[in-house]
């Protein structure tokens, strides 16, 4: 059996040892057998686990959902409409932190556009209407 320690998993992976123990905690990989020493010892094809957990973390995805798509991977009742009903439900999201990213840029400008940058801060209009208005 061709096995590997975790730490040649890191190194090949590029995953910090103890994020790969993170992702066996939480159920992303399995947790692997170890030696009579106390060692794990992994199958290789964990690498390539690793890079579609880093690959879809890239994408947005969160840990959980990224458990969901790896059981929907694994799933013989599943198929790719499954997955792609994940993704459009990623893009959704990523769509609404969009706009609330620019609501929160437009409130910011306004705020610096009133501001003189000179003065005392207890006159600070950007530190007023963090105070006393309702921003966005």
């Amino acid at each position: 059996m061709n096995t590997m320690t975790i730490g040649r998993i890191a190194r090949n992976s590029g995953t910090p040892i103890e994020t790969i123990r993170f992702y066996e905690r939480e159920g992303l990989i399995e947790k692997p057998p170890r030696t009579e020493s106390g060692y794990r010892n992994y199958q290789p094809d964990v690498i390539s686990r690793l890079s579609f957990i880093k690959q879809a973390k890239s994408l947005g995805f969160s840990l959980t959902e990224i458990k969901e798509l790896l059981a929907l991977k694994f799933s013989p009742e599943t198929n790719c409409g499954d997955v792609r009903s994940q993704a459009e439900i990623k893009i959704l999201d990523i769509e609404h932190k969009i706009d609330s990213l620019q609501r929160m840029k437009r409130a910011l400008v306004k705020l610096v556009t009133a501001c003189p940058g000179n003065g005392p801060t207890s006159e600070c209009p950007i530190l007023e209407a963090m105070e006393t208005e309702k921003l966005g």
